[in-house]
């Protein structure tokens, strides 16, 4: 017969189970592309460096090392320190050790609650209180117990608590493979536009010294009496005003190397050794194109987003269950003696105990906190959508610009070529008496203006190619560059 309420227990427990809904991923969007129109196989090409075709792979996986691509050693030294010495990617990482030592502590509730109590008093009582007022006796008491506590999670408050700590614990996971994301990318897109603003400043330099040269040869022409005066001046402004973009072109690229500097997790005095040109940086002409179905496993912001969104529904469940009876299993056993060398071989004391509590009346409260639960898992499934939406926003973008780019290189090429070939001609003219000045003059700003177009399109190439990359997750779950603490953080989804 003692048996029957333990089995009655076991049987409780066995048949319990968690209130609230049981989390369930999101499908992933049922579309076949990124755009309305079909995907353009390659881009155009365009003979110069950075002008290659790129071809788009569909289902191709991402190395975990994508700017490798590119194939600068510069670059992959930088990352590499910014890897190591980033504040921000510090800050991630613990906090995701926070989280997942969180997770630790709160599986402590599904398991008793052991406690240990030992007391000593010296005492003294009167024996009014027994009758002899004359009387009194002094002694030492010393009280040693264990106590014994456990919560049955009977409606699986305890395990909603739990299970919404580990979606704490996931997003944090993922989001610190977005901080290492982020750092790379933005990384490379430093690097790029800092070789765009080399390949700038040695354009505009050699602007100034054709410029230059065309002045001298005007002022020489003007002391013999073969140009005017007006000429002469048109053209040393028109020096002057190429001149003057110099400054804003070297200050942009000053600026330039102290953000890279500070990627690098290193003060600005402490300037990167590394250097950037467009020559030094090879176009990926394989490009992949994941599909849609796994780009919302492949970006850490959606997985991020999705463990907001389990996170809140657990939380449902806790809400739920804290309407719910809650049952307190409880014993203890010591002693009381006034000889401590007794205290375990003295007779002992013991109670066991069970205490359930019911919540009848707080005035609306705990009704109002699960609707506000529900109200939060709502905002975390609206925000989690909005999440994919930007997420396949951010490929089409990338899809459309590299498309753009390439068309865009081509057309500069091809503007650059022919407002050389007219400057040259309209030089040669205006030597010969055949063209005025000012034929020449326009002649040379639109050459300029190509010439900083096309060096302008061709480092877009380089960073709407990191974009893609980025865009479509970064290949975080193939990368080897974790160190062994977090390398459970660089599982494949």
């Amino acid at each position: 017969m003692s048996l029957r309420p333990a089995a009655a227990l076991a049987a409780l427990l066995l048949a319990s189970c968690a209130v609230g809904p049981d989390f369930k991923r999101p499908a992933a969007p049922a579309v076949s592309g990124y755009t309305p129109e079909k995907q353009a196989p390659a881009t155009i090409s365009a003979a110069v460096k950075g002008g290659e075709a790129q071809r788009f792979v569909a289902g191709m996986d991402i190395p975990g090392q994508w700017w490798t691509l590119f194939h600068s050693p510069a670059l992959d030294a930088l990352i590499k320190e910014a890897l190591q010495s980033n504040p921000s990617l510090e800050a991630a990482q613990a906090t995701l050790r926070q989280a997942q030592e969180n997770v630790l502590a709160q599986r402590g509730v599904l398991f008793p609650s052991v406690s240990g109590n030992l007391s000593t008093t010296r005492e003294k009582i009167s024996g009014a209180a027994f009758g002899n007022p004359k009387s009194s006796s002094i002694f030492t008491l010393t009280t040693g117990s264990l106590s014994l506590s456990y919560a049955l999670d009977v409606f699986g408050g305890a395990r909603r608590e739990l299970e919404s700590t580990e979606a704490q614990a996931e997003f944090q996971r993922y989001q610190l493979e977005a901080a290492y994301l982020t750092l790379t990318s933005n990384v490379v897109a430093a690097a790029v536009q800092e070789a765009s603003l080399r390949a700038q400043i040695a354009a505009t330099q050699e602007i100034i010294e054709a410029e230059t040269q065309q002045l001298d040869v005007l002022q020489r022409q003007f002391n013999l009496g073969g140009a005017s005066r007006a000429a002469v001046l048109a053209q040393q402004a028109t020096l002057n005003a190429t001149q003057a973009t110099l400054p804003t072109l070297e200050k942009q690229l000053a600026q330039q190397r102290v953000l890279l500097t500070a990627l690098a997790g290193r003060l600005p005095s402490e300037e990167i050794s590394q250097s950037f040109d467009l020559a030094a940086l090879d176009l990926p002409q394989e490009l992949p194109l994941s599909l849609p179905s796994r780009l919302v496993e492949q970006r850490p912001d959606i997985q991020a987003a999705q463990a907001t969104l389990h996170q809140a529904s657990a939380q449902i469940g806790v809400a739920t269950a804290a309407m719910l009876p809650q049952i307190t299993l409880s014993a203890s056993y010591g002693n009381t003696v006034t000889d401590a060398g007794q205290l375990l071989s003295g007779p002992g004391i013991w109670s066991i105990g069970a205490g359930l509590v019911q919540p009848i009346f707080k005035g609306g409260q705990l009704l109002h906190e699960k609707r506000a639960a529900e109200a939060a898992y709502d905002a975390a499934a609206a925000q989690y959508r909005n999440t994919v939406i930007s997420a396949f926003q951010d490929v089409a973008d990338a899809l459309r610009a590299l498309q753009s780019d390439a068309a865009a290189l081509a057309a500069q090429l091809a503007a650059e070529r022919s407002a050389a070939d007219s400057l040259a001609i309209s030089r040669t003219q205006y030597q010969a008496g055949a063209i005025n000045y000012s034929t020449l003059l326009n002649a040379e700003t639109t050459y300029q203006q190509a010439h900083i177009n096309r060096v302008i399109a061709q480092a877009a190439r380089f960073a709407d190619t990191a974009a893609l990359f980025q865009a479509l997750g970064g290949g975080w779950w193939n990368r080897v560059d974790v160190a062994a603490q977090h390398a459970d953080a660089a599982k494949k989804p």
